[in-house]
């Protein structure tokens, strides 16, 4: 699973994508099963910005929009229950897919140690999970996930 964004999918809040060149090599050898949290969760492309502020997601209109993510990370979870995964390649500093960094909440461009709402829910599930920051992968990954 790979957030759709860094395979050159128009799925940012902006509309636009984050095409990843190492992503797109993966993609020569994996089978790769795009997703976005936000549209899973009923959100519009494009969308407002939307930063975790605390424990709620606000957007740069000053809308909550928690249930969405939450939502998204819910429905997010449950492909992954049927794809069943090895890896899950997630965008940084997303607030639904952030893994070690998201924006503070202020939308003035500054970040914090933290996860996305997405991310927690992967990592709570049990899943490994990187983002396109920790490519190329170092090791040979293995192409089968029972063995």
């Amino acid at each position: 699973m790979v957030s759709a964004c860094l395979l050159g999918l128009p799925t940012r809040y902006d509309g636009k994508s984050k095409p990843h060149s190492e992503v797109l090599k993966l993609a020569e050898e994996f089978v790769l099963v795009p997703f976005c949290p936000e549209q899973l969760g009923g959100l519009p492309t494009p969308r407002p910005q939307s930063e975790i502020s605390g424990e709620r997601v606000i957007n740069e209109l000053g809308q909550d929009v928690t249930d969405e993510f939450h939502r998204g990370a819910e429905i997010s979870l449950k492909i992954a229950e049927i794809v069943k995964p090895w890896m899950i390649l997630l965008k940084s500093k997303s607030p639904s897919c952030g893994l070690r960094k998201v924006y503070d909440g202020t939308f003035a461009g500054r970040l914090v140690n933290g996860m996305g709402i997405t991310a927690r829910a992967l990592k709570s599930a049990g899943y490994h999970l990187i983002t396109e920051e920790d490519l190329p992968i170092s090791s040979e990954p293995r192409r089968d996930p029972l063995q």
